[in-house]
């Protein structure tokens, strides 16, 4: 899973700049007239948005050292829920309305993109793309710990049957505790497993988006709209990464998994960037191409973070035993969840 979805990143971060080069139906927006100074912003946003994106998804993940933000924690419900509502704000108010835009585009010819609401066609397929991949990928690595937890069964209970000497000894005490240990293996594996489907396929979804307003911001000549674009989007990215950190601290992936998947969200935007200033001379956001290419590939991340907030994020958290018979948990995380969104939300002011 984990393969397939680095693969499928690669692949849009090679054939993204030479889908959006085409002819231009509408004139590029003219920039201020000075190139060197924005660029000089364009090579400082590379550089905080990797630290910024870095810092929020490594802090979950290093923050399980801290007994108050364990897992285990009521405190590290009211986090999640916050990491949820800016993932939910990001595919309603930051995605979802730049998808209608580019495929809504009066540079689109009428037929057939005027005659279909395909913004609101491809983030219901993702949707269901999403819940597809989430179901087949959870009984996978369901089956796979169900297996081990078998064997491990069978092992135990051949420990219990024979002593040193090769006799049978078959004691109940230990047949129940090599059941009681598989069972309790098996629910760890199981939610471990689901959060390795989550965050795999949370960050998917993320990193599309990234990339697309990398490569816009890249592309602006203009310092006038990359100032304030510069430090809205080093937030958004931070915010983002704590989202994404809290699922990965819950499915318990080794150290090395973290460090590539850490890496590989934090280098998206300024990969994207980085393309956005080497197509800049060539790059049209208004050409038809760009647009369906944007607008598409934003409707489906937003059809996936949505689904992945609502469903695997919140539903998940708000719905298990421990919040629900804890009124004042439930207050707080519904606050936090508020907060979150509204931050977020707050931030589509400027980028």
């Amino acid at each position: 899973m984990m393969k397939h979805g680095k693969f499928i990143s690669l692949s849009f971060l090679v054939l993204f700049p030479s889908l959006v080069l085409g002819d231009c139906t509408c004139d590029a927006e003219q920039g201020d007239g000075n190139r060197s100074l924005a660029l000089k912003y364009k090579i400082g946003s590379i550089a905080s948005i990797f630290v910024a994106s870095l810092v929020g998804i490594l802090l979950p993940v290093l923050g399980k050292k801290i007994p108050s933000l364990s897992p285990e924690n009521n405190f590290f419900f009211i986090i999640k829920a916050f990491a949820a509502g800016v993932i939910l704000a990001t595919g309603f108010i930051h995605v979802l309305p730049d998808a209608f835009d580019s495929l809504t585009s009066p540079c689109l010819p009428e037929n057939p993109w005027g005659n279909f609401p395909f913004t609101g066609f491809v983030a219901m397929l993702a949707s269901i793309g999403t819940l597809m991949v989430d179901v087949y990928a959870t009984s996978h690595y369901k089956m796979k710990s169900g297996n081990k937890s078998i064997q491990a069964i069978g092992e135990g209970e051949g420990d219990g049957e024979n002593n040193s000497s090769g006799l049978p000894l078959h004691t109940h005490t230990t047949h129940g505790h090599a059941h009681a240990h598989a069972s309790l293996s098996i629910d760890e594996d199981s939610v471990s497993s689901r959060y390795r489907v989550i965050s795999q396929v949370l960050e998917l979804g993320i990193i599309v988006h990234s990339v697309i307003i990398g490569i816009a911001l890249g592309a602006s000549d203009s310092p006038k709209t990359i100032k304030p674009l510069l430090p809205a989007l080093t937030f958004h990215q931070f915010f983002e990464g704590t989202g994404l950190g809290g699922c990965i601290t819950q499915a318990k992936f080794n150290a090395r998994a973290i460090a590539i998947m850490a890496f590989f969200f934090s280098l998206t935007t300024p990969v994207g960037i980085a393309i956005g200033i080497g197509i800049a001379n060539v790059y049209n956001e208004n050409s038809p191409n760009a647009l369906i290419v944007q607008g598409v590939f934003d409707a489906a991340s937003a059809g996936i973070l949505i689904y992945m907030a609502l469903v695997d994020l919140l539903s998940a958290d708000f719905m298990n035993p421990k919040m629900q018979s804890n009124g004042r948990l439930q207050l707080g995380a519904n606050v936090s969840l508020l907060l979150g969104a509204g931050c977020m939300s707050l931030l589509a002011k400027w980028a």
